[in-house]
């Protein structure tokens, strides 16, 4: 089981939203930007695990 680089971007990119939605923003958008990030987290681990097709 090997993720791709774009895998590896879509969750580290996941997982620098919610840091900054967890450490520097209130309220609603915090909410909303840790979501964000949570999605784009579980989208790129599930993109890792994602059989390939081969032509």
């Amino acid at each position: 089981m090997r993720g791709t680089s774009t895998s590896w971007l879509v969750t580290g990119l996941g997982a620098a939203v919610t840091g900054i939605g967890a450490t520097m923003l209130r309220g609603p958008l915090a909410h909303g930007t840790i979501g964000f990030g949570l999605a784009h987290i579980v989208l790129g681990v599930a993109d890792m695990f994602r059989p390939s097709v081969r032509h």
